[in-house]
């Protein structure tokens, strides 16, 4: 008998790449996006169906057609700088229309849920390294709508027993090893695909926003972490639910910090092309460093890494670059 997942935003950057995992799996993954951020093309390893999270009537529809053993939650917006200027958009639709998708499992006895979070919900942290137990106080909407949904699946637990593991991400960086799937944003507001634009002739420069950082070469450090990476953690996730453990939260970084200067540096050796720089103020609340403890998804997970090493990174999203059509 079939084993299907639904995963909302399966057609977007993260989530295409869970539908790949969840297939080699032996999982058939249902990929149910809007196509507003999300891209047909990236949607290779099971059925689509094109629907938005707050439509609770084609929610229902899917949902009866497929029967899922589970769900993956991935729809969102994600732009922090948007969520500042318009938040009215970021809690319609992170926060509303997951309460939509919850409301539908209920009603259906869907019992499990895998949650793409962030370490947005932290907040401003004076450690360097952030574990699970450190107290999550959002700086902006985007953050504050991952942490409400967080709260909303504790509620759901204990109201109808339905289970989740909130999965925390750091810098989502990469692209599928294959070539097969990857990042492509628009806006693009990531460091790596923004740097191989710049390489490649379709900008002029990259700016560095600040250079006078507590760090070796004066520009933060971040914790970069390979999306395929990330998609093996949520099938591990998904395999601990269905083992009937508690809901959790986890962190997912690689506990290795890249400064921005160590980014560009990497990329031009990489490509063999030059990334023209220009420096810009330093954003306000941006720290030193921002680095996962990651001993929790090692020891409950039993998740390793298998790219923690930047050069790897960049090359695999250097090789889907290549392929991305032009916008």
């Amino acid at each position: 008998m079939p084993n299907y997942i639904l995963v909302t935003g399966g057609a977007g950057y993260v989530g295409s790449h869970a539908c790949k995992a969840l297939f080699h799996a032996g999982y058939i993954p249902v990929a149910y996006d809007n196509l507003i951020c999300g891209h047909r093309r990236l949607v290779k390893w099971g059925p689509f169906e094109e629907g938005d999270i707050a439509d609770s009537a084609k929610l229902r529809e899917v949902i009866e057609k497929y029967n899922p053993t589970a769900i993956m939650h991935f729809a969102a917006f994600a732009y922090v700088s948007e969520s500042v200027k318009n938040p009215g958009k970021y809690y319609r639709n992170n926060v509303s229309g997951t309460l939509s998708l919850l409301e539908v499992m209920r009603d259906y006895g869907t019992k499990r849920i895998i949650f793409s979070s962030s370490c947005a919900t932290y907040g401003i942290s004076d450690s360097p390294y952030i574990s699970e137990t450190h107290s999550q106080n959002p700086v902006n909407p985007y953050g504050r709508t991952k942490l409400m949904v967080e709260q909303m699946l504790g509620d759901f637990d204990l109201a109808y027993g339905i289970k989740s593991i909130a999965l925390r991400y750091f810098n989502a960086a990469g692209a599928d090893p294959d070539g097969e799937t990857g990042e492509d944003h628009t806006p693009e507001t990531h460091l790596i695909p923004l740097v191989l634009d710049v390489a490649v002739g379709k900008r002029q420069n990259v700016t560095i926003f600040g250079n006078d950082y507590a760090t070796a070469d004066g520009t933060c450090i971040r914790d970069y972490i390979h999306v395929s990476d990330l998609a093996d953690a949520h099938v591990l996730a998904l395999k601990l639910l269905e083992n009937h453990m508690a809901s959790n939260s986890f962190n997912l970084g690689n506990g290795v910090g890249y400064s921005v200067k160590e980014i560009i540096s990497t990329t031009e050796q990489i490509t063999g092309l030059a990334v023209p720089t220009i420096n810009g103020t330093r954003r306000q609340g941006d720290p030193d460093r921002l680095l996962a403890d990651t001993h929790k998804a090692k020891s409950v997970l039993g998740w390793t890494p298998q790219y923690g090493d930047i050069e790897t990174i960049i090359k695999h999203a250097w090789n889907f670059h290549k392929t991305t059509p032009e916008k």
